[in-house]
């Protein structure tokens, strides 16, 4: 692998945060958590500072969820919003340790941002979370100002299982006739397909990758609830008909196991009619916008996902 030399250095970095952790096949799940939490809260710290950050736990109408808001400075009210869902398996990580990115979106694009706590699986399987963050784009829809937020003008995205889930969220939208309630897709290198090649794991997995083959197939058997569920469209986004979607930008690392599913999945929405923008970063794994603090190609990808963003809620 051609990996960037910056994110080499933060790749070595997260291995030797890592080697000081005991393994996870002996951890709990809530221990597995604070570990990744642990060892991610270097690159979380620092970023922008926002004029207004507030919190607040409530029920949209499927169950409890916590969600935090960004507004940075000169952000009229109500404001356009992107609402971010984070990566990390559909098992791991929360809005505190996607904070920092959800704070440069916000900065560099000039919207409001909704960070998700959205349930963990093993403990809550699918289709839990999917249904309390569609039941809080539905509430945003009537609700949104009571968070500052102007509900005509609202995009979803996430990194990883948080780009995989937009995807799912918005099929249930445009199923419930609201086409138009998302104006856009902010998809950072997501997973939408059950595969991973043996050269994709060749390549790019292994013991030593950000994430590996097994992982992948961990995270969704935590995630799922057997194998009934393999040809779920809104599980594996590849599958579904997204005809009608709004538009999307794919963020593909191209040193990452799961490219090869954002070069199938810019094929699958351009078949389909869908606006789609498609970028890959040269140099970059799984999970590189993290390293925004050491590294030019994840501080370019944040500045390209915030201008595209941006433009779809003017």
């Amino acid at each position: 692998m051609n990996i960037d030399p910056e994110i080499q250095f933060f790749l070595d970095e997260l291995r030797a945060g890592w080697a000081k952790e005991p393994p996870f096949s002996g951890l709990t799940f809530p221990e597995r958590r604070a570990v990744a939490e642990k060892v991610r809260a270097r690159w979380n710290a620092g970023g922008p500072v926002m004029a207004r950050t507030s919190e607040r736990y409530f029920d949209p109408g499927a169950g409890e969820l916590r969600v935090r808001v960004h507004r940075p400075s000169g952000l009229p009210e109500p404001a356009p919003a992107l609402v971010y869902l984070h990566g990390g398996g559909f098992t791991l990580f929360s809005i505190d340790s996607h904070d920092r990115l959800m704070r440069e979106y916000a900065q560099q694009g000039g919207f409001a941002v909704i960070g998700v706590d959205y349930p963990l699986s093993p403990e809550h399987k699918y289709p839990v979370a999917l249904d309390r963050i569609e039941a809080l784009m539905l509430w945003l829809k009537e609700h949104g100002a009571e968070l500052g937020v102007d509900p005509t003008r609202m995009a979803l995205g996430g990194d990883s299982a948080g780009a995989n889930m937009s995807f799912g969220i918005v099929q249930r939208l445009h199923a419930r006739g609201e086409v138009d309630l998302v104006r856009a897709i902010l998809s950072n290198y997501g997973g939408y397909d059950a595969s991973i090649s043996d050269a994709a794991e060749a390549h790019f997995g292994g013991e030593e990758s950000v994430m590996s083959r097994a992982e992948a197939e961990e995270y969704y058997g935590n995630y799922l609830n057997g194998d009934d569920e393999a040809d779920d469209p809104h599980v594996y986004p590849i599958l579904a008909d997204l005809t009608g979607f709004p538009s999307v930008f794919l963020v593909i690392a191209e040193c990452d196991i799961l490219a090869e599913q954002g070069v199938a999945m810019d094929a699958h929405l351009r078949s389909q009619g869908v606006e789609t923008r498609t970028e890959t970063y040269p140099g970059a794994i799984h999970s590189f916008l993290e390293a925004m603090s050491v590294s030019e190609v994840a501080r370019r990808a944040i500045a390209d996902g915030a201008a595209f963003i941006r433009s779809k809620l003017d």
